[in-house]
């Protein structure tokens, strides 16, 4: 008894610092959401996209592993996961080639964050993979094919 009475008042003063947050004005949307690169995110075709997120002239690089399905049976949720040993990355992006929009997403890593990212992506039609990842100010690309048998994407 005395432990959900515990559990209750912790979760009232909670909900009671972030509704005094609120209304001092200290959150608000614009410092809560994320960032948002419109362009980038709006850019029609691969080349559009890679120019967006300054990737232009991403030389491949095959330290940049992409896991993904070969054979992806529902490209409505699609999982990729990349992973790098390039040092000093501080950014990831993830593509879909054959995409009306192939920006899927972009990530900035903290310094000393592990080159790890785990996601799932919308895929309309077969199509490469392309991970762009920026270390050291250079950009790297690597990608891979995946076959999708029912579209995503409206298909």
């Amino acid at each position: 008894m005395t432990m959900k009475r515990r559990l209750f008042i912790k979760g009232s003063l909670a909900v009671g610092t972030i509704g005094v947050a609120v209304g001092a004005g200290l959150l608000t949307p614009g410092t809560v959401l994320a960032a948002w690169p419109k362009s980038a995110l709006e850019a029609k075709g691969l080349n559009n996209a890679l120019e967006a997120i300054g990737a232009a002239d991403a030389q491949i690089n095959k330290g940049i592993k992409i896991k993904a399905p070969d054979v992806a049976e529902d490209g409505r949720v699609v999982p990729i996961t990349v992973t790098s040993d390039i040092p000093d990355i501080t950014s990831i992006a993830i593509l879909t080639k054959e995409n009306n929009l192939p920006l899927s997403s972009t990530y900035n890593l903290g310094k000393g964050a592990e080159p790890y990212l785990s996601t799932r992506i919308k895929m309309g039609k077969t199509s490469d993979v392309i991970a762009v990842v920026t270390a050291g100010g250079k950009v790297y690309q690597n990608s891979v094919s995946v076959k999708v048998i029912l579209g995503g994407c409206g298909g």
